[in-house]
Parts: C-alpha cells; structure tokens; sequence
C-alpha cells in the first residue's frame, strides 16, 4: 500500500518536473532567456494539468486516502519546483550576454 503512495505522491510529481527542468535547461541554452520565460508560462499549465491528472488518479482510480495522499504530492512537487527554479536561474544567469553583465550593478 505504502508503494503507491511512494509512486504517486514523490516519484509522479519529481519526473513531470524533471522532465520539464531538461526541456527548459535546452530551451535556456539554445534559445535564450526570452523562450524560457514564454517556456516557463507554459510549464506553468502544462504542471497545473499534470498535477490535477495525478491528485485524480491518485484518489478516484488508485484509492488513495486522500488526506495522506495531497500533502505528500504538493509537498514533493513543491519542492522539486524550488529546485528546478534555482537550477533554471542558475542556466539564466550564464547565459547572459557580456552587454548585459556589464550593465548590471556589482
């Protein structure tokens, strides 16, 4: 019983971020900062529906007890998005052009 939960509320929620920190560390990197802000706004929708299909799948077709279930998938997933913010920040910020870096205050 405890395997699904593991699966769903950390394993499900870490991979769709995963998934979504390798895309946007290419877009960062090939494209530039501008397509990973538009990036970024979609991934927010793209996460949103992910997280609704998982919090469905989770309680109405595996059965999970859903007062267990929610605290566990939006802390996780929380979580992996802070990580993904500072690592997406990170790729930003070396990737700015030598202009902008001497424009900005030391």
């Amino acid at each position: 019983m405890w395997i699904e939960y593991f699966l769903m509320g950390f394993l499900a929620p870490s991979v769709l971020n995963l998934m979504h920190l390798v895309i946007n560390i290419y877009v960062v990197t090939a494209r530039g900062s501008i397509m990973s802000l538009g990036f970024s706004g979609i991934s927010f929708l793209t996460k949103s529906m992910g997280m609704i299909f998982f919090t469905w799948l989770g309680i109405q077709i595996i059965g999970l007890d859903f007062r267990i279930y929610v605290p566990i998938l939006t802390f996780f997933w929380f979580m992996t998005h802070l990580v993904e913010a500072f690592v997406i920040h990170h790729y930003i910020q070396k990737n700015v052009s030598p202009h902008v870096q001497n424009l900005q205050i030391k």
